[in-house]
């Protein structure tokens, strides 16, 4: 049975058990023996269509939307929405990474636009130094002098400065998901923008040569910083895209669909985020050596891979045992 049809034919009872799910969470405390039943007859039943569709379409939009609810709902089944830290186990490491791996081609679309900025940022600087007056906001090419780098780090008041960080971090990336519903264009401005930034900035300090010393202050916080701007500029061009292209389903549950998981993408950022404004606001501006702030980096790097590989093994561990 193609996926479509099987899509049609049981979407009814999928929708009653997402109503079930939903109902037992919010007001667990109006539940009767009925719904019960209820709810254990069609988690049971949505379980063997997942098992179905996981084997014969396993990278369908259809897969992942099942997996989630048969999760929700083997929750609430066997009473574990009790515990917090399965909860999160769950969603930063199974089914947030599964997410992230059913969206990576946006993900990688929107590192693709920021390179594509950085170059052309970089480029234009190489070519005609006075370019970065065309390329940085007004008033800001003015401030830039790569042999000041790093000065004045006893006058920097990091607390202040980590939180201006983190809410303009988080600001960014809200507004690249929330871009999605203007068809994905304001995504796109963003992250070819901020691509460009970078690009002039990397320009400038290469002209001085001070490539070393201006990569060793943007990468301990911008592996994570970045990372988490490109997942949620992959929600908001996903989410745009969708409204374009709905696909088998029809336009409302395709966005729909898209739009809630387009934020749970946005509200796994956060965390990267917060951890990514500490960096820049304790470590980046501090009199550490350079070669420290490189270690930092690659700190930062091998825990997103450790947390990447920590899904996996939990991903392996759900493919073994389906109702997990």
């Amino acid at each position: 049975m193609d996926v479509t049809s099987f899509w049609h034919r049981h979407k009814a009872s999928w929708a009653e058990l997402e109503q079930l799910v939903e109902r037992f969470t919010k007001q667990p405390r109006k539940i009767h023996a009925d719904e019960i039943d209820k709810l254990t007859l069609l988690y049971k039943k949505t379980s063997a269509h997942l098992a179905y569709i996981r084997t014969f379409h396993p990278t369908d939009e259809v897969t992942l939307y099942l997996n989630q609810l048969v999760s929700r709902a083997h929750n609430l089944t066997y009473k574990q929405q009790g515990t917090s830290w399965y909860q999160l186990k769950h969603f930063f490491g199974s089914y947030l990474l599964l997410l992230i791996r059913q969206r990576m081609g946006f993900i990688g679309m929107a590192a693709l636009l920021f390179l594509i900025g950085g170059i052309a940022g970089f480029a234009a600087v190489m070519v005609d130094p006075l370019n970065l007056y065309v390329v940085l906001p007004q008033g800001m090419a003015e401030q830039i002098n790569p042999t000041q780098l790093g000065a004045g780090h006893d006058s920097v008041n990091s607390p202040v400065l980590s939180t201006m960080i983190m809410t303009n971090n988080m600001k960014v990336a809200m507004l690249a998901f929330v871009g999605g519903i203007t068809l994905g264009i304001l995504p796109i401005y963003l992250l070819l923008f901020n691509g460009l930034l970078v690009g002039a900035l990397a320009a400038v300090y290469a002209q001085a040569d001070s490539s070393y010393a201006f990569w060793a202050y943007i990468l301990p916080h911008g592996v994570i910083e970045l990372t988490a701007i490109f997942i949620a500029g992959g929600a908001g061009l996903h989410m745009g895209y969708r409204m374009l292209v709905p696909g088998r389903y029809n336009r409302k549950h395709q966005f729909l669909i898209a739009a809630k998981e387009s934020a749970q993408l946005l509200l796994a950022t956060l965390p990267l985020l917060v951890v990514a404004g500490v960096i820049e606001g304790y470590i980046t501006p501090s009199s550490l050596s350079l070669e420290t702030k490189y270690g930092v980096a690659l700190l930062t790097l091998v825990a997103l891979v450790g947390w990447y590989a920590w899904g996996i093994s939990l991903k392996r561990a759900l493919t073994r045992h389906p109702s997990i």
